[in-house]
């Protein structure tokens, strides 16, 4: 995750028999709900207030009681404030990672490439403990055919128990890791048809209509209008010519080009998450104090809930603060995650202003003239109420196929494709990714300004996990790679190059708040363009020596494994022993 600010929390004892935490957390209420099962006391006596986090990605989703819950004991028990953040290494050492995933698959296909079948088999590490890792597998199996329909699927899945510190959610949790599996089965397709990927792409893409694996209808999907738009913002055919040549010229100097489409169901898969409240309060000089249920991450959440606010009240921002997320102002949050935050949280907060407007209602009309200001300098001396909250839940999502099949796993899907063109160096393994260009379909965004930013930061984080970041374990499960100097993360200069990112117009979605669609995960599993594209620049060096373009390239790929995979004179002189035959010093899962 490496989120900047690691994890944290201060509890102070109040009252007798109360206590208020300030927690690093996306999940303040599970806080406050096993604080309080710790401490033998009701809830309400305990409060969890977030004002903001430096960074989250899933690590706080359900990690942040290993350090909130002692805290909180020692502050009830000791009746002082008590406080306590963790150093870089040991946060790495005890909060888990994303899931490594290993897949299985077999398919069928017809001679023109068209897929029919598949049998996939999916296997997560999960490390010493439950966590979130049967949800990540539900939804990594739900994501494993990506943008394409597959009429016969069998698809199985296993959780591991490892020896590992236990893992937990991540910006997409199991998604990405699920349509890698389907990227790696389009390309297997159209290396044995002898076809372009992209015209087996095109072959195979889900059309509105059309039912999943899990048998949810498409009501709209525009990938076919992504994949256009994306072709010709990145001059895709003229860049792969330019490589080809480039190629033939260079023997220690690979450039290779590829395109991935992503498609990513918008939902938390336990129903009774898909839920949200709002508190909107106005004081006397026409001031809004608004609460709700998300935690700010650094995603630009409150922003967008003071412009819903704003908007739906016909006030300026300016008006508008929100001080805090607080257990005690809006209870029974659900998690800040799943990318849901703003279309929950949005809708909840829209249901209090209507309550408002509809009592506000009678004094605009008297007074159509008046400033907002004196609308509810009236209102009070009316004694009209100027507080109100609200509430959303997700329509029509369940998560039992047995009980309630015609249910919605999802609420819609956000899509979107990336292309990306990277250069490799043959005898050295490094590599650096030249361009990229992004067309995401995002509905009518909110805040175009934060959504593109989502978006660039999504794909340099999914370039990350699928290039350059690896966890190295010994043998005992003992993390080794604790921080910075022994792990690898994307900085500056692994930015591309030339980055265009789009948004998709045209295309309103009825299903979320202000036809808006969600952004924070689905953009991550284009950065594996990145890889795609390495993989296409080892095919070019391995085809000058007469190698087979069918080789084996696990994810991260890091210097040493693309180095590896450009097999030459060098390579062979590494003499590799069997595994069976000595103790390895590390592990990576």
């Amino acid at each position: 995750h490496f989120y900047l600010e690691t994890h944290a929390c201060v509890a102070t004892p109040r009252d007798s028999d109360e206590i208020e935490l300030f927690c690093s957390t996306q999940n303040p209420t599970e806080i406050q709900k096993l604080v309080a099962h710790v401490l033998s006391a009701p809830m309400h006596k305990v409060v969890c207030r977030s004002k903001r986090l430096g960074g989250g990605f899933g690590g706080k989703e359900s990690r942040s009681i290993i350090l909130s819950l002692p805290v909180a004991l020692a502050s009830y028990r000791l009746r002082r404030p008590v406080r306590c953040m963790l150093d870089r290494d040991e946060d790495m050492m005890t909060t888990g990672t994303r899931h490594p995933f290993l897949f299985k698959y077999k398919i069928g296909f017809t001679k023109e490439g068209l897929i029919t079948a598949c049998d996939i088999e999916c296997y997560t590490n999960a490390g010493c403990s439950m966590d979130l890792s049967f949800s990540v597998l539900d939804r990594a199996m739900n994501h494993f055919e990506n943008c394409y329909r597959i009429p016969n699927v069998k698809v199985g899945g296993w959780v591991c128990k490892t020896n590992l510190p236990s893992n937990t959610a991540f910006r997409g949790f199991g998604g990405p890791q699920g349509m890698f599996a389907a990227e790696h089965i389009v390309r297997d397709v159209a290396r044995i048809v002898g076809k372009d990927y992209l015209d087996i792409m095109q072959l195979n893409f889900y059309k509105t209509g059309d039912y999943t694996h899990y048998n949810q209808k498409l009501e709209s999907f525009p990938i076919e209008k992504c994949f256009s738009d994306c072709l010709d913002q990145s001059k895709f055919y003229e860049k792969r010519a330019e490589i080809e040549e480039f190629n033939k010229c260079h023997r220690w100097r690979k450039r290779g080009i590829s395109l991935v489409p992503t498609k990513y169901g918008i939902a938390f898969g336990a129903m009774h998450l898909n839920q949200a409240g709002a508190l909107v309060n106005i004081y006397g000089d026409g001031s809004v104090l608004l609460s709700h249920g998300g935690v700010e991450i650094g995603q630009g959440l409150h922003t967008k809930m003071i412009q819903c606010c704003a908007r739906a009240l016909g006030i300026p921002t300016e008006l508008i603060h929100i001080a805090e997320t607080a257990t005690d102002k809006v209870p029974n949050t659900s998690p800040t995650a799943a990318s849901v935050g703003s279309d929950l949280n949005g809708m909840a907060v829209l249901d209090a202003c209507e309550k408002i407007n509809q009592r506000l209602k009678p004094i605009k009309e008297a007074n159509p003239k008046d400033t907002w200001q004196e609308w509810i300098s009236k209102a009070y001396f009316a004694r009209v109420g100027l507080s109100a909250s609200g509430f959303y839940k997700m329509p029509d999502v369940g998560d039992d196929p047995k009980a309630n099949p015609n249910a919605r796993c999802y609420n819609y899907y956000t899509n979107g494709v990336g292309v990306s063109v990277v250069e490799i160096d043959c005898l050295t393994g490094d590599h650096q990714v030249l361009s990229t260009d992004i067309v995401m379909d995002l509905g009518s965004s909110l805040n175009p300004a934060i959504d593109i930013g989502q978006i660039e930061g999504a794909f340099m984080q999914g370039y990350g996990l699928f290039v350059l970041e690896e966890l190295i374990y010994s043998p005992q499960g003992a993390l080794y790679s604790r921080g910075p100097g022994m792990y690898k993360l994307p900085g500056f200069a692994d930015i591309p190059g030339e980055f265009n990112v789009s948004l998709l117009t045209g295309a309103p979605n009825p299903r979320a708040v202000y036809s808006s669609k969600a952004v924070g995960e689905p953009p991550l599993f284009i950065g594996s363009t990145a890889f795609f594209a390495i993989k296409e620049a080892i095919a070019a060096a391995r085809a000058e020596r007469q190698l087979s373009a069918n080789f084996v390239l696990h994810a991260p790929a890091t210097a040493a494994r693309i180095r590896m995979a450009c097999q030459d004179e060098f390579t062979e002189l590494i003499d590799q022993p069997s595994p069976d035959t000595y103790t390895p010093w590390n592990v990576v899962p």
